[in-house]
């Protein structure tokens, strides 16, 4: 992949993650133009890793990673009086990869119970969430009203979350 294509690749990847990696530094940086500091800190310091990154794990964790750096850098430098201790901002991180953790199983447990579904649901779910086609759209390309459409979303969304809600009991 040559540079170009690179940084098309990282640009992309940041500006679609950028507002997860401000929330998280706001989370510890209460201040939004020291935030977006940080933030642009962590952009720069992620561009010069990037060819470490591993696209098998989720960009938002692994720049969220980079930005906690960026902000323990910030509330050591003394520049600004730090509004949390050590300690406290150690405990928001933790909270922050339970966070983590706890949606990327959610993710998991979604995406197997979409799988579980038959085509004709899922092609349903998946124009509606992951295409955005409009419900009067998915009714005439599936045939059905307006109303059976909404009725249909309503019931899908009903299984999957059961099945979701079931499938993290058992983890």
């Amino acid at each position: 992949m040559n540079n170009d294509d690179q940084y098309e690749r990282f640009t992309r990847l940041f500006l679609l993650h950028e507002p997860d990696i401000l929330q998280a530094v706001l989370a510890f940086v209460p201040q939004r133009a020291d935030a977006r500091d940080i933030v642009q800190e962590t952009a720069v310091m992620l561009w010069q890793v990037f060819a470490q990154y591993d696209p098998a794990r989720p960009f938002a964790n692994w720049a969220i990673g980079y930005a906690r750096i960026q902000v323990r850098r910030f509330l050591r430098s003394g520049a600004r009086r730090a509004a949390l201790s050590e300690e406290a901002v150690g405990m928001l991180e933790l909270e922050q990869e339970k966070r983590a953790v706890s949606q990327e199983k959610r993710a998991a447990a979604l995406s197997e119970c979409l799988d579980r579904l038959p085509q004709a649901s899922r092609r349903i779910i998946e124009d509606y969430y992951f295409k955005e086609h409009p419900v009067e759209t998915l009714a005439i390309t599936h045939s059905r009203t307006v109303a059976a459409v909404y009725k249909t979303l309503q019931r899908l969304r009903a299984i999957l979350l059961e099945c979701a809600n079931a499938h993290l009991s058992q983890t």
